[in-house]
């Protein structure tokens, strides 16, 4: 795809110790592409340095979306896609982290994807509680099995 002719929208972050520039630029979807209803590819570049300006990483990563022009513009889209990573980030960390999914045991059957399942249950449920620190949370519904069933509406 001619990239080097697509328009370009670049934010510049500077936090925890670092330079983070990360650059979108959009296009139209090319003809034939095998994704239903594709409207525009997109190729994003994020370029990490340290405050010095050495280099940590660079990472460029290409995307599709069904999303015409005219409801999103590389602006949105680049916003889109930060706001999904949040969202991501945000799960993610704490099932790898606090509930150490990675180094689960089950792995046969449906039961990693039941296990995932109650656990999104559990931060989802401890999220919509206001709990900011699901470790402290799991720690103290740990302490007294009624805690989750409350938090769940459940009268023990």
């Amino acid at each position: 795809m001619p990239w080097h002719d697509a328009p370009r929208h670049t934010t510049t972050d500077r936090g925890h110790y670092r330079v983070e520039r990360r650059t979108i630029q959009v296009l139209p979807a090319p003809e034939g592409i095998v994704f239903p209803h594709a409207a525009q590819a997109l190729l994003i570049e994020r370029y990490v340095t340290d405050l010095a300006g050495n280099p940590i990483s660079a990472i460029a990563a290409l995307g599709i979306t069904s999303l015409p022009e005219h409801r999103a513009d590389p602006p949105r889209i680049a916003q889109l896609v930060r706001d999904h990573w949040g969202i991501e980030n945000k799960l993610h960390y704490v099932r790898d982290v606090t509930y150490r999914e990675d180094a689960s045991r089950v792995r046969t059957g449906n039961a990693p994807r039941v296990m995932a399942g109650f656990r999104n249950l559990a931060v989802s449920a401890l999220r919509l509680a206001g709990t900011t620190n699901i470790a402290a949370a799991l720690r103290a519904a740990a302490r007294d099995y009624r805690r989750p069933l409350t938090l769940l509406g459940i009268r023990p």
